[in-house]
């Protein structure tokens, strides 16, 4: 492509060379750069990719976009000046790819909680209706049936116009995605063109980077201001951000609710371990989810679907059929008699959520046999993440469960007693009594497991689908669903 036309959604300050080049590929990370090559040199958080320009060139790059034009130039190369180089490397992606996201229905999904389990129903569901489809996600992304491991919520914007490229080029005409804040925030989006956007909700999350509640709302509400007039913008009318994220777009607004009057409703009539009988919109269907929360997640689905032009019988019929996505309250049963379920919930309002989708349960069950059931829950917290939600989450725990193991979830480059005793110190002398502290995750899962009697429920929180641990910067396998099932499997624990 010719540097002219990849320039066309640019407005440079300036341009130093010559724009009658051809460009035949475009990156953020200089290692990938080859011959003929744009470098995009981004001040991130991490690193400015200002100090590879000189590596970049000398692997093959042609031309540089970048804030600031280095003082020694180097001959034959095309310098490219912009005031901000985040948010134009979507713009300048999208233009190289073909403008991928024009050509199919991109549904983007976001919020702090559900956007991989509606992303991934939607995907599931479309493609039972006989298409196509792509799918972005925190679990993995998908290519049809093809999968493509996911290293990020949202990839940045020249991996995420080549995916939509390919998808395109697989004949995909529905695709559906995540839209973490941090992509947001950062521009990765940026130059697509979406059909449509969900909201789920809004907790703590990710304070860390976005440093306050404020500014992580805002970076959300960013994504639906942006939507344009043929879009479909659905908010989740039980948060108290709802309305807020969807008063500025200019798409069309739809709403969806547990609680209150709404373009969507539901509400539980039945619920147990392998699933729920609801009511949507006065229809009776039997799911195979549990919890108030995967209603919410089931009827933005739900919504969506019907924005996107198909029958609401056949959404539902659909629907009825679909599973829990990988990780998310995920059963596996003993042969003791208790169920322990894994989950990715990694936030206090996301664990808050989980546990009392368990006590809906068993709480029923209680009623019919006279006997309460004890749950268990084993959670930990991320190392280098936000530390405020580190407290609070051991307090949700304390508060819904009758014994609690804290352990380490992924510790990164942290001590994981130091993440230990943070959580802790959200907890009283009394709510101690029922906790125990056991670093090694193996050990404290199969502790759980051993207390564990006939029809109790362990909850394995905070890392769900993801297949590894991280210590001191590097990846172990670690899988909390094969420690359960070899803890089970086990003849010394079965007893």
């Amino acid at each position: 492509m010719k540097l002219q036309e990849l320039l066309k959604k640019v407005k440079p300050i300036s341009i130093v060379g010559n724009e009658d080049i051809d460009i035949t590929g475009v990156n953020i990370d200089s290692r990938r750069i080859e011959d003929g090559h744009m470098f995009i040199a981004i001040k991130g958080t991490q690193t400015d990719g200002h100090k590879f320009i000189g590596k970049a060139i000398d692997l093959g790059a042609q031309a540089i976009l970048c804030e600031d034009i280095p003082e020694e130039k180097a001959p034959g190369v095309t310098y490219i000046q912009v005031d901000n180089t985040e948010q134009n490397a979507g713009k300048v992606a999208t233009v190289f790819y073909g403008e991928p996201s024009k050509k199919v229905k991109l549904v983007g999904v976001t919020g702090t909680n559900g956007k991989t389990t509606i992303a991934t129903l939607l995907y599931n569901m479309f493609r039972k209706f006989g298409f196509k489809c792509g799918l972005l996600s925190t679990v993995c992304n998908y290519i049809e049936d093809l999968p493509i491991p996911a290293d990020h919520t949202t990839p940045d914007p020249i991996e995420l116009n080549r995916l939509l490229a390919s998808m395109v080029e697989m004949g995909c005409k529905y695709v559906f995605m995540e839209c973490s804040s941090h992509a947001i925030a950062q521009q990765r989006i940026g130059g697509l063109e979406f059909a449509g956007g969900i909201f789920t909700n809004l907790t703590r999350d990710h304070l860390d980077y976005h440093k306050t509640i404020e500014n992580y709302r805002d970076a959300k509400k960013l994504f639906f201001d942006n939507l344009g007039k043929n879009a479909f913008a659905i908010t989740n009318a039980d948060d108290k951000n709802g309305m807020y994220m969807v008063q500025n777009t200019k798409a069309t607004v739809k709403t969806y609710s547990i609680r209150s009057m709404a373009d969507f409703q539901a509400k539980i009539l039945e619920c147990h371990f392998e699933g729920m009988l609801l009511d949507v919109d006065h229809r009776e269907i039997n799911v195979r989810f549990i919890g108030k929360f995967n209603v919410s997640n089931l009827l933005a689905v739900y919504g969506a679907a019907i924005m996107l032009g198909r029958n609401a019988e056949d959404i539902l019929v659909v629907m009825s059929s679909l599973k829990s996505v990988s990780g998310r309250l995920e059963p596996i049963h003993s042969p003791k008699g208790f169920t322990a379920l894994v989950d990715y919930a990694h936030t206090p309002d996301a664990l808050e959520n989980v546990l009392k989708a368990i006590h809906e349960v068993i709480d029923t069950k209680s009623r019919a046999n006279m006997l309460r059931p004890q749950i268990i829950t084993v959670c930990g917290a991320g190392g280098n993440r936000d530390k405020g939600k580190r407290p609070l989450m051991a307090q949700e725990a304390a508060k819904y469960s009758d014994k609690v193991i804290i352990t380490s979830d992924n510790p990164r480059d942290e001590e994981p007693q130091d993440i230990i005793n943070d959580m802790l110190s959200g907890l009283d002398s009394k709510q101690r009594k029922a906790v125990l502290t056991i670093v090694d995750r193996k050990e404290a899962i199969r502790t759980a497991c051993m207390l564990a009697q006939s029809g109790d429920v362990i909850l394995v929180a905070g890392k769900g689908h993801e297949n590894y641990q991280e210590i001191r910067g590097v990846k172990h396998h670690f899988d909390d669903k094969e420690v359960i099932t070899e803890c089970i499997a086990d003849e010394d624990y079965r007893g």
